[in-house]
């Protein structure tokens, strides 16, 4: 007889309370123990739980305890200069009603003169004077334009109408600017009846997460050199977005994040993602096709190329006859890309029927059966798989994957053969539906975990990067696509992980190439996770697996301790996004 879902809920909550009664140092001994720890990962993983985001309390609390460490460390910033500092208000349409508290946040900015120039539409000009007129006839450094592109004659700071600035934002600004900074931005809340509350902490430059959900939009300083490289300036939030999204292809801009909340929200914001993709569809004309997503809080882009190359599709296997055939069938019947090739190899099979299914798939036209006699080492049997790949894109497959999107290939491929990409993962589904691999945060349990892990699948996750199209340090090898020429430019898997961590150091490997790494939020597949090797329930697996872990903390320590692509505001003790517990450290 099954357990209900809510007992089985009560049950994990009361051993954990169990728990954590213990003294600290028996809690570390039981962490130890290979059979406990598999036990209680099998555990979660069949009661249907996830680790959601906490309450809106507990939040209001974590945030409470960061923005006193925040003050601290913002209070600690000193700059010896008095900044000059351009504002461009930003005034989009219905938005004048917030241009009063946002222009006095503005003249409220410690260590700085400001200068603001009100932009906005030519019907909308009359009653931004009005809003200000308070100020018109004192303020030289105040004016107002419409209709028209600003002149840029100066570095500035874009701020939309419906934000107030911190009062050390010029400080701040002022430490962190280079030579070589094109634009800065900070990382923001919502202030309401005097309270602060739903941050936002932003990862470091993110571009496909800017293509896809515009999260850069609400406050930043631009250099005047990077407005000179090919710049059409407008009031509408979204054809900055667009801009600031297609920078990074057209001229590359060096674009610097600040993990401080310099900015807070007080108005709700007419975005239109709607609006936004017209826009970016336009910039980016023949290159992809931007699409709105469902639930219309993020765009999908589909990149158009030429050609279609040969996939060649390494499935590493030992025995696992349904799986490799619930795997390989659901390739060949629904993918929808047509230029693929299939690499199964075998590793010691012993069942006879295994042998015999195999020796039977070997006959397809598009499947090629592959002999690896050696001891397992999941680095070792891909690398020796790549040398007999005869596409020119690589796609690393467990056996234990099931393709549930028809366009999973076609969306992934267009990402690989990107200029700047390197690998690019899948969104990956537990049977039951609930989220197994949706990008890799380093950090997480000190080396490296899944984002948004046991979530479910309809969930958006945090700012959307569930639901989204963005970058990651790293995503897994259950399903992984890379260029041949990077995978042989790196020199392949690294052989001494026999097991874990090999597809996080490949992919930060493939980072020191310029490139960054994908999460494909498009393609979807089934993940059967561990259902073939099995989990860490024995001392030597244990040992094993300590010593990939060490190997990846000391090779690449720099990354841990700082994921660009994650934000030191956010916890790494568990993989959902909340907000870190006790911030030690802050950039």
């Amino acid at each position: 007889m099954s357990i209900p879902v809510h007992l089985k809920k009560y049950a994990m909550l009361g051993v954990k309370a169990l728990v954590s009664l213990f003294p600290q140092q028996f809690k570390n001994w039981l962490k130890k123990s290979p059979y406990l720890t598999s036990l209680y990962s099998r555990n979660l993983q069949r009661s249907g739980l996830f680790y959601g985001f906490p309450s809106r309390k507990k939040l209001e609390a974590l945030y409470s305890k960061n923005m006193a460490l925040q003050n601290q460390l913002i209070d600690s910033i000193q700059s010896q200069n008095n900044l000059v500092l351009n504002v461009l208000v930003v005034v989009p349409a219905k938005a004048t009603g917030s241009l009063a508290r946002t222009y006095r946040s503005i003249m409220a900015l410690n260590n700085a003169q400001c200068r603001v120039t009100v932009f906005t539409q030519v019907e909308q000009i009359e009653t931004c004077r009005t809003q200000l007129s308070e100020y018109v006839k004192n303020d030289q450094n105040l004016r107002f334009i419409s209709g028209m592109e600003p002149k840029i004659e100066h570095d500035f700071l874009v701020v939309y109408a419906g934000n107030e600035l911190h009062r050390s934002l010029a400080t701040v600004l002022d430490v962190n600017r280079t030579e070589n900074t094109d634009i800065i931005y900070f990382d923001t809340d919502a202030i309401s009846q005097g309270k602060r509350h739903s941050p936002e902490f932003y990862p470091d430059w993110t571009p496909d997460l800017q293509y896809s959900t515009a999260y850069l939009r609400h406050v930043f300083w631009i250099a005047k050199g990077a407005l000179l490289k090919q710049f059409s300036f407008s009031n509408d939030n979204e054809a900055i977005a667009t801009f600031i999204a297609n920078a990074d292809a057209r001229i590359n801009l060096k674009i610097s994040h600040v993990p401080l909340v310099m900015s807070h929200r007080f108005t709700t914001f007419d975005f239109s993602m709607e609006k936004y993709r017209l826009a970016l569809q336009q910039a980016l004309s023949a290159k992809a096709n931007v699409l709105l997503s469902q639930n219309k809080r993020h765009l999908s882009l589909r990149w158009q190329h030429q050609e279609q190359p040969l996939v060649s599709l390494v499935i590493p296997t030992k025995n696992g006859l349904s799986l490799v055939k619930a795997c390989i069938e659901s390739i060949l019947e629904k993918t929808s890309y047509p230029h693929y090739e299939i690499l199964l190899v075998d590793n010691n099979s012993d069942e006879p029927q295994s042998i015999a299914y195999f020796d039977e798939l070997a006959k397809h036209p598009q499947i090629t059966l592959l002999k690896y006699p050696y001891e397992f080492n999941y680095s070792a049997i891909n690398n020796f798989a790549v040398e007999h790949a005869k596409g020119s894109v690589v796609g690393l497959v467990n056996n234990d994957i099931e393709v549930i999107s028809a366009d999973w290939l076609t969306d992934m491929v267009g990402h690989v053969l990107r200029e700047n990409i390197g690998c690019v993962g899948a969104k990956l589904l537990y049977s039951d539906g609930r989220i197994q691999h949706a990008g890799v945060v380093m950090g997480y349990g000190g080396g490296a975990g899944h984002a948004h892990k046991y979530f479910p699948q309809y969930h958006p996750g945090y700012m959307n990067r569930l639901s989204a199209t963005g970058n990651f340090s790293a995503v897994t090898a259950a399903c992984l696509l890379v260029s041949k020429s990077d995978y042989q430019a790196v020199g392949g898997l690294e052989e001494t992980l026999k097991v874990a961590f090999n597809d996080v150091d490949f992919c930060l490997k493939v980072t020191r190439l310029g490139r960054r790494n994908l999460y494909c939020a498009e393609a979807e597949l089934f993940h059967h996770e561990s259902v073939s090797r099995g989990h860490e329930d024995t001392v030597e697996k244990r040992s094993r697996f300590e010593s990939e872990l060490a190997y990846l903390t000391e090779k690449w320590s720099q990354v841990i301790e700082h994921d660009p692509a994650y934000n030191p505001n956010l916890t790494l003790s568990r993989e959902n996004f909340s907000i870190k517990d006790n911030v030690k450290e802050m950039r």
